[in-house]
């Protein structure tokens, strides 16, 4: 008689969960997507360019900022 591989069996089920969250998830994303889209008529307008607000724009180039990073100091 045969030996169960239940390794298999196992992996098969983590897929098939795995399969089901996902489109539950991309059905989630749907209906986000579907009410930011009936939203945004409604939202005011944001100025085109952040210096017209007289708000100044970060460099292009500049790297993001990293985290903070807290270092204790000696007693």
């Amino acid at each position: 008689m045969a030996k169960p591989n239940y390794a298999f069996e196992k992996r098969q089920r983590e897929l098939a969960k795995k399969r089901k969250q996902d489109a539950k998830d991309a059905k989630k994303r749907q209906a986000r997507e579907a009410d930011a889209d009936t939203a945004a008529p409604d939202a005011p307008e944001q100025p085109a360019d952040a210096t017209a607000a007289g708000e100044t724009a970060p460099a292009a180039d500049a790297p993001a900022p990293g985290p903070r990073v807290h270092r204790r100091t000696g007693p």
